[in-house]
């Protein structure tokens, strides 16, 4: 497979980030920013990188970034309102996945009759079906919907990431 291929068939490691990164803020509960260092140290991320994440959800109006000594980056709203197909697009683009090439018209196809290719390709109805059903399922689930379910299986998981953060409150 090649190298082309297979970077326009996969999901770059961006998204995951950003998934992990939206939910760490979201158990945060608060209108504090978060630096990316810290947010990349959280997570074993390289700063640099994750921050290429972050200004694309910044440019999709998912997180905010705040400049100055006491900046970073925090929800700029509320995790029921971001969906995971508002990442994929943030962080990947709108662009199709699949894009039909129209070759049932090289080789043996090129002497087909002409009417032959007035319907839609096949494969491409297909795979244009396959993909609408994987955005609605993505665009279906939220932030919250994801923190819900982790909480259910993990549910310590917000606890640590709190005192993590130093969020635990004083009591």
């Amino acid at each position: 497979m090649s190298r082309l291929y297979r970077d326009h068939v996969r999901m770059s490691q961006g998204v995951e980030w950003a998934l992990h990164v939206l939910l760490t803020l979201s158990w945060l509960e608060d209108d504090e920013p978060v630096t990316v260092g810290r947010l990349a140290k959280a997570h074993d991320l390289p700063a640099p990188y994750l921050n290429k994440q972050l200004q694309a959800l910044v440019r999709a109006g998912i997180v905010e970034s705040l400049p100055g000594a006491r900046g970073g980056f925090r929800l700029a709203r509320p995790e029921s309102a971001i969906t995971m197909m508002d990442v994929v697009a943030a962080i990947e683009g709108t662009e199709q996945a699949f894009r039909c090439t129209e070759i049932r018209r090289e080789g043996a196809g090129a002497d087909l009759d002409r009417s032959y290719f007035e319907a839609p390709c096949v494969i491409s109805t297909a795979m244009r079906r396959a993909e609408l059903a994987w955005r609605r399922e993505l665009a279906g689930r939220t932030i919250a919907d994801l923190r819900a379910e982790v909480d259910d299986h993990g549910p310590d998981a917000r606890r640590v990431t709190r005192k993590a953060f130093g969020r635990l409150p004083a009591n």
